[in-house]
């Protein structure tokens, strides 16, 4: 931990502590860029970010990748040794192996080498150490000094595209190389590229679940990442290398991890005089000799549609070869985005956290559209859509929590987008369902439920409706009817049970705003399927099996009853819409409220993962603000309090749990600020104690009628967590949760902070 903050410490740059601060200059990307599970103590890891440069929910990430292989979501470790290079997409925070890292650029000298070198056996790689004092990671910028050979590298974004900047050391062999097959837990299993003139190269990589990658395949992305690479210093002497992959060869994750396959790759034919290569495992190289410290600069488009679709994004993004305007710019797009939600007050310390989980929170769901508004869509073809941009990454079962209540008070505009792109995916592709956890278009069927569903709803019950209405509540019913607790009034297991009920909840009050009364009543009444798995007998919920027996109750308790990803005490207060009836039946307010406050107060002080409130997991995320609707809200206050401090901090291991997709950065914007949904589809925001004096939201006018919404901490300190009084637009104010309505209408919530709970 001590090596993790040095690296931080000395990573910093100085215009970080500059008089002037902007947003930005608070963004510190290394925090969560951990996949250790040893420092996780679980195989879940930490937060698996990545540390490279991005803009706002943009398409492109311009990353170091530091292993391929293991569960390593993002390409990259902090503690890694070793740069394999730098590609041109990531996914951020994400297990199940990971996917993209696609386009993968490294500078080298000396004799060629084509394979990353992680492997003894086969011979030294094209890796290279680095010095882990020179990383700096800043929003939309990363550099970092290799150091075999001594090249400092520097990246920075566009929406569309990327740019690197190698500063080489005097050498007769200087090259720059790009691992076309080069994919995170996998490869590309067809790559192509040709040399269209002095400086420039396109081509496409092909990547399928033969190939690994989300899931190690059973995700099934299936996608092609096309480019168009332009170089400073002209392609005189190029050439590209072509491995012979034997038919029936795996291409699986764990067949490319190995030696053996390094070996494979290794015996590649080095190819030159010819200006177009296709091939199941290549790469490209051009040559140069260099000056002592001379600068070479690469710049590259990326597409998910065509090689037309990359050559025009880089185009309209970075026309010249000026890195610092690109780097400029790219921190003004995060200037811009993050000053919808700016605080006053909190430390140095709860400022970088603040806006460091703020600009996570803005990764994804990232356009997957070009500039010209074409995009890939889910039945394989071309489409052009104007009217929103497509999106994609998909994480539903996560982000439905507190990612999506977030971004529909900041950035409705996305919520809306996701929305419309997963109902044209799912008549596009003709399976007529909505897809829980979408990646580039496939049905991944990773995790549970019906987030979509819970999403949707929450939207259009807060006037977010610029969708195909009807299509979506086709497209929703179809989703709680293939998947669902049915008549039978049960799923599968605790987790599916509850998570199902939850989003029949949500198609409930979706056909009731719709006025399909009879389909609102008939899922409403699915909704009290979690009901059906209440065992009087433990006084806890317990699995059935098909024929409506009980499973075996296993010896410890609650902790010790299998859930997904969870166990039976911490899936069970997961009954956000009928918190109501799951009082009837653990037996009334108090009895709830004490066995609330013992999960709690058994929970590790740093909140790792553990079987109490496991804050490093999903499930639990709207646990805290259970305590308002029990009518004890000064422990949401304390609580929320508490999980900010200590599970939230400025450093690589600053994040307990994987970040999936926005989520754990989501339920800190939102506890920190003083709100945070327990039902996400009810319109309600619990109000809890905000970290800071100040944070003042910036509104939608499509979508908001104000302009800001402003919650205030009067006389606000670390000892002073509990709220006194309140005001809202300066009437007496007595609720402890808001409506989305009246946050969306502007003013504020002024809250008077004192040492004491107000009981």
């Amino acid at each position: 931990m001590r090596n993790y903050l040095l690296g931080l410490l000395i990573g910093i740059t100085p215009v970080a502590y500059a008089q002037q601060h902007t947003p930005a200059d608070y963004v510190n990307p290394f925090i969560g860029a951990s996949t250790s599970t040893a420092a996780a103590g679980v195989y879940h890891g930490l937060g698996k970010t990545f540390p490279g440069a991005t803009t706002p929910f943009g398409l492109v990430q311009v990353s170091p990748n530091t292993i391929t292989g293991g569960d390593n979501g993002s390409g990259y470790s902090y503690e890694h040794q070793f740069i394999e290079g730098f590609a041109f997409t990531q996914m951020s925070g994400i297990g199940w192996y990971g996917d993209l890292g696609n386009f993968l650029v490294t500078p080298t000298t000396g004799p060629l080498r084509v394979i990353a070198g992680r492997h003894a056996a086969p011979g030294k790689g094209y890796r290279s150490g680095y010095d882990k004092s020179s990383e700096i990671a800043e929003a939309g910028y990363y550099s970092v000094m290799l150091t075999n050979p001594d090249i400092r590298v520097e990246a920075t974004a566009a929406p569309h595209s990327g740019m690197l900047r190698f500063v080489f050391p005097q050498h007769k062999q200087s090259r720059i190389q790009v691992d076309l097959a080069r994919r995170v837990g996998g490869t590309a299993i067809e790559q192509s590229v040709e040399v269209v003139n002095a400086n420039t190269i396109e081509g496409w990589m092909k990547c399928t679940p033969e190939g690994g990658g989300w899931g190690n395949g059973d995700g099934k992305a299936d996608y092609i990442v096309y480019f168009h690479a332009e170089f400073s210093k002209p392609l005189k002497n190029y050439g590209y290398w072509n491995a012979h992959i034997p038919e029936g060869q795996s291409r699986k994750r764990e067949a490319i991890e190995s030696a053996a396959y390094d070996s494979l790759v290794e015996k590649a034919a080095i190819v030159r005089n010819t200006r177009k290569l296709t091939g199941k495992h290549i790469g490209f190289f051009t040559e140069f000799e260099t000056k002592a410290n001379e600068t070479v600069t690469m710049k590259a488009g990326i597409s998910f549609v065509s090689v037309a679709g990359a050559r025009e994004n880089l185009a309209k993004e970075i026309s010249g070869w000026n890195f610092e305007s690109v780097r400029k710019n790219a921190k003004e797009l995060w200037n811009q985005a993050l000053s919808k939600a700016t605080i006053e007050g909190g430390t140095e310390e709860q400022k970088h956290v603040f806006y460091t989980a703020l600009y996570h929170t803005m990764i994804d769901p990232r356009s997957a559209a070009d500039v010209n508004g074409f995009y890939t869509g889910g039945d394989g073809q071309v489409h052009r859509q104007q009217q929103f941009t497509k999106r994609t990454i998909f994480s539903g079962w996560d982000v439905f929590r507190s990612q999506f209540p977030l971004q529909s008070i900041i950035n409705p505009t996305v919520v809306n987008d996701m929305i419309n792109s997963l109902v044209e995916l799912g008549t596009e592709s003709k399976k007529n369902y909505l897809e829980r956890w979408e990646l580039l278009n496939a049905y991944s069927g990773c995790m549970i439920g019906n987030p979509a569903v819970v999403v949707i709803n929450d939207a259009y019950s807060k006037g977010i409706r610029n969708f195909d209405i009807a299509k979506a509540y086709m497209l929703a019913k179809n989703s709680v009817e293939k998947f669902g607790n049915g008549e039978r009034g049960y799923a599968d297991g605790i987790s599916q049970t509850l998570e199902y009920a939850f989003s029949e909840w949500a198609l409930s009050q979706f056909a009731k705003q719709l006025g399909h009364t009879a389909d609102a009543a008939k899922y409403a009444q699915r909704a009290k399927s979690y009901q059906n798995l209440f065992d009087s007998t433990h006084h806890w919920f317990r699995a059935k099996n098909a024929d409506g027996s009980w499973q075996p109750w296993n010896n410890g308790g609650r902790i010790a009853q299998p859930t997904l990803e969870s166990n039976a005490y911490q899936q069970g207060w997961f009954v956000p819409h009928d918190l109501d009836g799951l009082v009837s039946l653990l037996g009334g307010k108090e009895k709830v409220i004490a066995d609330l406050e013992d999960l709690f107060n058994k929970t590790p002080e740093n909140f790792s993962w553990n079987d109490y409130y496991n804050h490093a997991n999903e499930p639990v995320h709207h646990v805290p603000f259970l305590f308002n609707r029990l009518g004890a809200p000064w422990l949401t206050q304390y609580w929320s309090r508490v999980i900010c401090e200590k599970a939230y901090h400025n450093s690589v291991e600053g994040l307990v749990g994987n970040e999936d997709v926005g989520q754990m950065s989501a339920w800190y914007v939102l506890a920190a600020s003083g709100l945070h949904p327990v039902c996400p589809g009810d319109n309600l925001y619990e109000i809890t104690s905000p970290v800071f004096d100040k944070v003042t939201f910036r509104l939608e006018p499509k979508y908001a009628k104000g302009k800001t919404f402003t919650v205030v901490a009067k006389n606000n300190s670390a000892n002073n967590k509990y709220i006194q009084s309140m005001t809202l637009n300066g009437k007496p104010y007595t609720n402890h949760a808001i409506r989305y309505e009246d946050i969306a209408a502007g003013g504020v919530l002024e809250l008077t902070m004192g040492p004491e709970p107000v009981k």
